[in-house]
């Protein structure tokens, strides 16, 4: 890991102060090297002040206070910028529920040494979730498998949220433009980065749900993200119609 330099965990909250003492511990025991990002959006429930508390407790934790709720990708792209301004060589996406194991991210940061991306994956051989409804899982993998078909996108789980940039990728990526939220946001970033030629590859995880707070997922999400994906399918169609054909 000491090859990839310097590592930054970006973890949005809002309304997460069940969870988020417990996720930094874990994270600071797994991967002590690694430094955290709390990006938190004024959470009424006092998140915010447990994120202050832990930047007091050490160098390695740092927060990012925000004014209000904008939404998952509004919150990344802006510890993209945080991290790009404190000169962090690698970007890590991680949830405050614990739904993503800190004692997972070496899997991921060890795939990064030969790639640009890496996704932490439910959806190829060795992942797995736990807790979630049947419903949930068929939602998720059908998502999965509309993105695959209408962007052309060699990925089984675009939509995860558990991942590791390269920071030079990030970039190179049109951030300032990207207005996505939800899982959308990461569908978007994947698709981004694989159109711009990087490498990307998925490790599998293992997803754990939520045992306490709310889930941040809602109909309006799933919505966005299909009529996104669907909409970013037809103009990229568009666009390659429009180039002009080889001859012979």
């Amino acid at each position: 890991m000491s090859e990839l330099g310097r590592v930054l965990v970006v973890v949005p909250t809002y309304n997460e102060a069940d969870n988020l003492p417990q996720i930094a511990a874990r994270l600071h025991a797994a991967v002590p090297t690694a430094h955290l990002l709390v990006v938190d959006d004024g959470s009424p429930d006092g998140t915010g002040a447990l994120a202050d508390d832990l930047a007091a407790s050490g160098d390695w934790a740092h927060v990012l206070h925000r004014t209000a709720k904008a939404g998952l990708g509004a919150a990344y792209v802006a510890g993209f910028a945080w991290a790009a301004e404190h000169g962090y060589d690698v970007v890590v996406e991680m949830d405050a529920d614990g739904s993503h194991a800190p004692e997972q991210l070496p899997r991921l940061l060890a795939a990064l040494e030969d790639a640009d991306v890496v996704l932490g994956s439910r959806w190829v051989p060795g992942g797995e979730v736990v807790n979630w409804p049947k419903s949930r899982e068929v939602l998720s993998r059908g998502g999965n498998a509309y993105t695959r078909l209408v962007l052309g996108l060699p990925l089984r789980d675009a939509t995860g949220g558990y991942r590791a940039y390269r920071r030079t990728v990030l970039d190179g990526l049109p951030l300032g433009e990207v207005s996505s939220q939800g899982y959308c946001f990461q569908v978007d970033l994947a698709w981004q980065a694989w159109k711009a030629g990087n490498t990307v590859v998925e490790v599998p995880i293992t997803f754990v749900e939520r045992e306490r707070g709310e889930s941040k997922m809602s109909r309006d999400i799933v919505l966005e993200a299909l009529w996104r994906v669907t909409w970013w399918g037809l103009t990229s169609r568009r666009s390659r119609d429009r180039l002009p054909q080889r001859q012979g």
